[in-house]
């Protein structure tokens, strides 16, 4: 069978090269949750924990499936956890800032942070939702190199080669509310890039690159919830490229950057 996908260098099998994602035609999109994940705990075997209750759902996951999990799971799993009295805000500051590699802006009791990654965001990812009272969950020290382990351990166990995103959520400049984005990508490319290519109307394409990555995370919270208990699902039908795609390449680089 072929597939829209280019081999993604990774040490991993070549997968079948078919027609440019550009070309391919739109297809429904299918966003599966895996339910029945239990609480993660440091060392956890994630991908074994994805894949059983993937299993339970009724959920068998393929090479062109786009599996999408939470940044909290992932960061219990490698331990990326602080105890934290819950009414001990100066603490919970300090440990913001100790992640930041910047502080944009402050307000009251919220830190608007860069971090060492690159990311904008509030409290430079320090947060306690979805945690017992006194614990707060930090960003992984690598996300895409978490994505890139938790897709070989997935491959491993199913001998399916899909790639990985995991997203965290974040505030948006200039809106009100947040969505869900990727902070770390393994196989696949994290943006479709048109340019070079033509409008319906023929005109060049020159500056349009869609974050793939930002709207499977986004999309697949629609699944998952806040607080539902659901920190993973399978997106399917997805139009992607495979490579060595990077969440880092997302951040837009300082030179670029006009608002700085």
């Amino acid at each position: 069978m072929t597939a829209w996908f280019e081999q993604d260098g990774e040490g991993l099998p070549p997968v079948d090269v078919g027609p440019p994602v550009y070309g391919a035609p739109a297809t429904p999109v299918v966003l599966l949750p895996i339910v029945g994940i239990p609480e993660v705990a440091p060392g956890a075997d994630l991908g074994d924990l994805i894949v059983e209750a993937a299993t339970s759902s009724g959920i068998e996951m393929a090479d062109d499936d786009v599996l999408i999990v939470t940044q909290k799971i992932v960061s219990k799993a490698e331990g990326r956890i602080r105890e934290v009295h819950p009414y001990d805000s100066e603490a919970r500051h300090m440990i913001a800032e100790m992640e930041s590699a910047r502080i944009v802006r402050r307000r009251g009791g919220l830190i608007i942070a860069e971090t060492k990654h690159g990311f904008i965001c509030a409290n430079a990812g320090v947060d306690d939702s979805n945690l017992e009272p006194g614990q707060v969950t930090l960003l992984p020290v690598d996300p895409d190199k978490s994505a890139r382990r938790l897709r070989h351990r997935i491959r491993q166990l199913t001998g399916c080669n899909p790639p990985v995103i995991i997203s965290d959520t974040f505030g948006r400049a200039w809106r009100v509310g947040q969505v869900n984005m990727a902070i770390g990508v393994a196989g696949m490319m994290p943006v479709i890039d048109y340019r070079g290519s033509v409008d319906h109307f023929g005109v060049p394409l020159r500056v349009t690159l869609i974050a793939i990555a930002d709207e499977l995370a986004s999309a697949a919270e629609l699944v998952m919830g806040k607080a539902d208990g659901v920190p993973a699902a399978v997106a399917r039908g997805v139009r992607f490229r495979r490579g060595r795609g990077r969440a880092r390449s997302l951040v837009r680089q300082p030179q670029d950057d006009l608002f700085r």
